[in-house]
């Protein structure tokens, strides 16, 4: 994929408002930011680039006498993952009650020193996915939540009556594989996933047979029309995905869920939620909880 990389200078420079502004910016297609000391570098796929709304973004800025000024070049095509794939990652532990099993999440090189249920291995090449993002983490929460024999606080068993009925798991925007293959691990019976993405499609199908779950994963290249070609509905259906993408498919979504499936998003900031709430509502979901994690949130709907 092809993208921009568009240089911002926030005068005067703040943290809050460079926060504020990287939420905005995603109403012009940005994926992913990196701090600089005057601003922000924001990264945005070429094809999903709207400078118009950029424009009206900076224009709408609530920060008074804050001014915000540009630069659009094309970012260097190389392997972005090429350095932290050489170093790699530090185990990373993920919990969430104290009777739920805990997830470590590794890359093969770093080993976990402590004992946990669940280990899963990610070998990330130019895909999005390892556990070190928030949005990742919450969602490995949600599925704990959801697919382990949990007890929860009013002594109701969530985990006997929905591990039992989680039998397939729609993974949206797959990366590298992360979220099909903890679903995975925590008892799903299938997982399917899809990703524009060439890399990241054929970086799910690795980590999968990594993780010896590839009997039961399928990864698919293309967007959420592919959507069209899967047969049956799922049970919890996973997008980790920026908020527009989120806005576009969410209807997408909707037609592989049954009464009673969950649809569990992130990768949007806490301002984002509002919009997305309301957009479920008009297609018949329902919020069932939400999380956050920094300025990061997560949302659990039920259709």
């Amino acid at each position: 994929m092809k993208y921009f990389e568009v240089e911002f200078t926030i005068s005067p420079y703040s943290a809050d408002a460079a926060d504020l502004f990287a939420s905005f910016a995603g109403e012009a297609g940005f994926e992913t930011f990196e701090e600089t000391e005057t601003g922000l570098k924001g990264y945005v796929q070429q094809s999903l680039f709207d400078e118009d709304a950029l424009r009206e973004c900076i224009e709408e800025f609530p920060f008074e006498g804050t001014s915000i000024i540009y630069n659009v070049r094309e970012a260097e095509d190389r392997d972005w993952n090429e350095q932290w794939e050489q170093e790699g990652f530090e185990p990373i532990v993920i919990s969430t009650e104290e009777n739920a099993p805990t997830i470590v999440i590794h890359d093969g090189r770093h080993l976990p020193e402590i004992e946990s249920e669940i280990q899963i291995e990610i070998d990330a090449k130019l895909a999005f996915g390892t556990g070190t993002h928030e949005t990742t983490r919450m969602i490995c929460q949600q599925l704990i939540s959801y697919l382990s024999p949990l007890r929860s606080t009013s002594g109701r068993s969530l985990g006997e009556t929905s591990h039992l009925s989680i039998k397939r798991v729609l993974d949206c925007g797959t990366g590298t594989g992360i979220l099909s293959i903890c679903a995975l691990k925590l008892g799903a019976a299938e997982a399917v996933g899809y990703d524009i993405d060439e890399w990241s499609v054929d970086n799910a199908r690795h980590n999968a047979v990594i993780n010896r779950v590839d009997d039961r994963f399928t990864s698919l290249l293309g967007d959420a029309r592919i959507l069209d070609t899967i047969d049956g509905v799922f049970d919890i259906v996973l997008a980790n995905i920026n908020r527009n993408i989120l806005l576009a498919d969410m209807p997408k979504f909707a037609t592989k869920m049954h009464e009673g499936s969950l649809l569990i998003l992130s990768g949007f900031y806490l301002g984002d939620c509002e919009i997305l709430e309301e957009k479920a509502h008009s297609i018949g979901l329902k919020l069932v909880s939400k999380a956050t994690d920094h300025d990061w949130a997560c949302m659990v709907l039920m259709h």
